[in-house]
């Protein structure tokens, strides 16, 4: 798309996201073009930015580690204690989301709804490019922090102890349940991000809400596991190949089919005759 058409696209996007704001309840057609317009600018940007953003949030999310951790430290062993100390989880996704760094998973939807509209390689090559930026970006991330909670020395033993009983659960099970897990989150996580634009200021407690059940779930999430599954490579207490295979594989997989078949697949599917529709009124766009 030439240069001078970015700024009209920011515009349109702009207009549709006020156009949300002001509808209580904004159609699913509407809501597709908002997330669709962010899909497509987060696809044009800087690879370097990208990694950038990326790696920041594989740092911020370790704070859904860290937090829990500490809570768990803290309370009292009981039935109801990992209804809160799963609350902690959602800490490092509010960072993450709120600040606008890259997370993998909502990634999953955002540039796969420009794709949907534009079934071209292209726009294919664009997508599998900001997925790899994203997904390195935020492991490397998540190793580089991973490595600092365990040998930093910041976090008293107590706590080092609370960290990996945590963490064990991101690899204690087999490949098929890890899947399934993975399925879940990721279809969880999505959902979020398809309603984020109609919350407003209700913002954080969508993603509190959704991440805490996440957790409460013992689901898998690639990025926020990852942290869990380094802490437990990097003190020893696992291999890279139990990291490889029965988290990161499974997982990775399982994400990405939760974020793009059950949600943005099967929700551009309720707007696709509005959005060919438009498309053949407005004439394809030139790239």
């Amino acid at each position: 798309m030439p240069q001078n058409d970015k700024p009209d696209a920011k515009a349109r996007r702009h207009e549709i996201l006020k156009t949300v704001s002001q509808i209580a309840r904004p159609d699913a057609y509407v809501l597709h073009e908002a997330i669709r317009l962010g899909g497509d600018e987060e696809l044009r940007r800087h690879g370097g930015a990208l990694f950038l953003s990326a790696f920041a949030a594989g740092l911020s999310i370790a704070l859904s580690l860290i937090v829990p951790g500490v809570l768990k430290t803290h309370l009292p062993e009981g039935d109801w204690t990992k209804i809160i100390t799963s609350m902690g989880y959602s800490v490092g996704f509010l960072v993450v989301v709120l600040g606008r760094q890259q997370l993998f998973t909502e990634n999953t939807i955002t540039p796969v709804l420009p794709l949907l509209h534009d079934r071209s390689v292209k726009t294919l090559w664009r997508v599998l490019r900001l997925w790899t930026i994203v997904l390195v970006g935020n492991l490397l991330g998540t190793l580089a922090i991973a490595t600092l909670i365990a040998h930093s020395g910041a976090f008293e033993p107590s706590m080092q102890k609370a960290f990996a009983e945590i963490s064990h659960d991101a690899i204690a099970h087999d490949f098929g349940a890890t899947f399934v897990k993975a399925v879940f989150a990721g279809w969880m996580i999505a959902l979020m991000v398809w309603f984020l634009p109609a919350t407003g200021s209700a913002a954080p407690f969508i993603i509190m809400l959704m991440t805490w059940l996440v957790s409460l779930c013992s689901l898998a999430h690639v990025v926020a596991g990852s942290v869990e599954s380094f802490y437990l490579v990097v003190t020893g207490a696992a291999t890279l190949a139990d990291y490889g295979w029965r988290f990161l594989l499974p997982t990775l997989l399982g994400n990405l089919f939760g974020g793009t078949a059950l949600v943005a697949v099967l929700n551009y599917g309720q707007v696709a005759p509005e959005v060919e529709e438009t498309r053949e009124v407005e004439g394809k766009r030139p790239d």
